[in-house]
């Protein structure tokens, strides 16, 4: 292999490693963690408004997913195209949110990532996210 299809090989791991990251970052509230996969100037657009930069994103964050008992955020079908030190990524999500002991609501979108390489690896500096589907609550039988 040549050192530039390593290189590639390796980036998209860690873009991809970073979207999983940022599904486990929303289901459990790891806001502390923020900047490891985001730049301090990301700028993000979601169903819930426009956020700009690691606080802007975590208030909007917060601002839903307190109310739900627990999320599940599932990413598939990563489409990642690289040039240089930028990326962009393509990701469809489904997510559910139980909220309460018999109750569940599925989410369907893309979301849409543009990433930079910065000193301290790979880091997301914009996500617009773009939704399809929400059913309302459903009874769970688990």
């Amino acid at each position: 292999m040549t050192e530039a299809l390593i290189r590639n090989l390796a980036d998209r791991a860690e873009l991809t490693e970073l979207v999983a990251r940022h599904s486990r970052w929303i289901d459990e509230g790891r806001y502390d963690e923020t900047a490891t996969l985001f730049t301090d100037d990301v700028t993000v657009t979601s169903p819930r408004g426009q956020a700009t930069g690691i606080d802007g994103l975590n208030e909007l964050a917060d601002s839903r997913h307190h109310q739900y008992t627990r999320t599940l955020h599932s990413k598939s079908g990563l489409i990642i195209d690289i040039t240089g030190d930028t990326a962009t990524v393509q990701a469809a999500d489904v997510a559910v949110f139980v909220t309460g002991d018999t109750a569940a609501a599925v989410a369907a979108g893309v979301h849409r990532y543009r990433a930079r390489r910065t000193p301290a690896g790979w880091r997301f500096d914009r996500l617009d996210i773009q939704p399809m589907a929400l059913t309302v609550d459903i009874d769970r039988v688990l």
